[in-house]
């Protein structure tokens, strides 16, 4: 066969399909949303920032309080300074958490979660930071991992 008759072949059988199975007018839009939808799950948490200033026991110390959710998995983080001017970030999660893994440019920090799912990293420098968890056992692990934040 030519290339010409191929063209006519595949034409006839591009009209055929179109007749017997035509293509939902919003399947494009649909797919485009929801190809959306997935990446922005997939890299981002959703961000909730609850309010600064929470409770402060020792003096004026700033203290901040964020809490970040993909819909499954929920992350409670408290942030306080230090007397050494560095953070002390309090934490929990409502998940069976393997590790938790906090980032701030190449330096990381891993710690295990209690039982009751809190976790605490000590003497953490202020700047970008992120969080990632990883939950489940097995072959059902899944990780989680926030924006950056600022401390």
């Amino acid at each position: 066969m030519s290339d010409h008759e191929d063209a006519e072949v595949f034409a006839r059988l591009r009209t055929l399909w179109r007749e017997v199975d035509p293509v939902p007018a919003d399947l494009i839009d649909r797919m485009v949303a929801a190809v959306a939808a997935d990446g922005l799950t997939r890299e981002y948490a959703l961000l909730t920032l609850v309010e600064g200033e929470l409770g402060a026991v020792r003096g004026e110390a700033d203290a901040l309080t964020l809490q970040f959710s993909d819909g499954t998995t929920s992350i409670l983080l408290h942030v306080t300074t230090t007397a050494t001017g560095r953070r002390r970030v309090d934490g929990w999660v409502d998940t069976a958490t393997a590790e938790i893994v906090l980032t701030q440019g190449e330096r990381s920090a891993t710690t295990s979660p209690a039982e009751t799912g809190r976790f605490v990293f000590d003497e953490v420098p202020a700047g970008l930071t992120r969080v990632r968890l990883t939950t489940g056992d097995g072959d059902a692990t899944r990780t989680l991992s926030t924006p950056q934040f600022e401390l």
